[in-house]
């Protein structure tokens, strides 16, 4: 019997964790990997945090060092995009002229920056922060800069605001919406976290709209929608990714907000798969179709990918988990806070450590943690469940107890 090829398209989380269950999944004929970046796949969590401060080196961000995949004889190639899909052939056609033949492909081509179309966006020292390449790009920047405007007030301006205030720079938060983490966040927790960054010197604007940036070859101010202006040696733009969908979508294959896949990672053609951030999946727990920028769902996606690949049968379904880690706290939560209808705090948010729970019917359906590990541990293992508020916002009862 001939062997099977198996192809990836990615270099992120999903792309270099499917290469490596597929090899635990016992596949040991011919998996080629192929990422546009000149890495191979790397952590991006770090890349605002860690990276961006210095305080981690390039291969402690590869998500496995390059040893990993010669001796798993997968074939990475990298700086090389995939153009086209042909699914009559089954090949892909890439950015080097190779034609790349495939049994089954897997898409895990992530997402990009959304960058605004707004006038001066390509000056000097505008960045967006999703690749490796950017943030060499904004270290270097930062060496000479002393102004920086962050536009976007979401997990990823946040970071660097960190960052940035803790090397003593001036910044500037521009954020659209009425308050910070609006998206993502309950209001409690967007107020303690916009308190925190205001007390470290760090100017929050919220309902302010960035319109244009202005310089001279160079960024030298932000210009806002209501007039006002804002003195810049720097930016970052922080609103938001694009689903990067385009080779699915000239290929024929369902998209919507994303590439449209079932709970088996299957898309609309059954020898294509496709995982993490650029899938439109369903999520039976949640009973809706979703698309996440998470790291846990392409790290678990990817895996329930990588066995149906090699001939398993296993359905994707988690309650969403995310984290992130501004100055010396850790923000941990589970599902969607809009989900709830009734919330409790558990702790004062002035100790930095303390957790939110957010009820639907009664039930737990989603909890933010900060500073306690512990408790989120826990707090994952009560989505769902039925829980006495009183008992869940008292401190002093241990949340194991609450499992019983």
């Amino acid at each position: 019997m001939e062997k099977m090829a198996i192809v990836i398209v990615g270099g992120g989380h999903a792309a270099g964790q499917a290469a490596a269950s597929i090899r635990q999944e016992g596949f040991d004929a011919e998996l080629i990997l192929i990422g546009t970046e000149p890495h191979i796949p790397y952590q991006r969590p770090p890349l605002s945090k860690q990276y961006l401060a210095g305080e981690q080196p390039l291969d402690k961000v590869l998500l496995r060092p390059e040893k990993f995949y010669a001796d798993r004889t997968i074939d990475v190639r990298t700086g090389i995009t995939v153009e086209n899909i042909d699914r009559d052939g089954q090949f892909v056609a890439c950015s080097d002229g190779s034609l790349v033949a495939y049994d089954q492909l897997l898409l895990a081509t992530g997402s990009r920056a959304r960058r605004p179309d707004l006038p001066g966006i390509d000056l000097d020292g505008v960045h967006t922060l999703r690749t490796i390449a950017d943030v060499d790009k904004i270290r270097t920047d930062m060496e000479n800069a002393s102004q920086l405007v962050i536009v976007g007030g979401g997990y990823i301006g946040l970071e660097v605001a960190s960052v940035a205030a803790a090397a003593k720079m001036q910044v500037t938060i521009l954020e659209m919406e009425g308050r910070i983490l609006e998206r993502v966040t309950h209001p409690v927790m967007s107020a303690f976290y916009h308190e925190l960054h205001a007390g470290r010197g760090v100017d929050i604007r919220t309902r302010a709209r960035a319109s244009a940036f202005v310089g001279n070859g160079r960024i030298e101010k932000v210009l806002c929608a209501d007039g006002t202006t804002v003195d810049a040696d720097l930016v970052i733009i922080g609103v938001g990714v694009v689903p990067n969908v385009e080779v699915a979508f000239d290929a024929g294959l369902a998209c919507d907000n994303g590439i449209v896949v079932d709970e088996r990672c299957v898309t609309s053609d059954p020898s294509i798969f496709a995982a993490g951030d650029c899938t439109n999946h369903p999520n039976a727990l949640l009973d809706r179709r979703l698309r996440l920028e998470s790291v846990p769902n392409a790290m678990e996606q990817s895996r329930v990918a990588a066995s149906n690949l090699t001939g398993g049968d296993k359905r994707y379904a988690s309650i969403p988990w995310f984290w992130s880690d501004q100055y010396d706290l850790k923000l941990q939560m589970v599902g969607f806070s809009s989900d709830g209808d009734e919330s409790i705090t558990r702790g004062e948010p002035e100790t930095h450590e303390f957790a939110m729970f957010h009820f639907h019917d009664g039930k737990v359906v989603a909890a933010e943690v900060v500073n306690s590990p512990r408790e989120f541990m826990v707090a994952k293992q009560l989505i769902g469940k039925t829980v006495d508020a009183n008992a869940l916002s008292n401190p002093e009862v241990d949340l194991k107890s609450l499992l019983e």
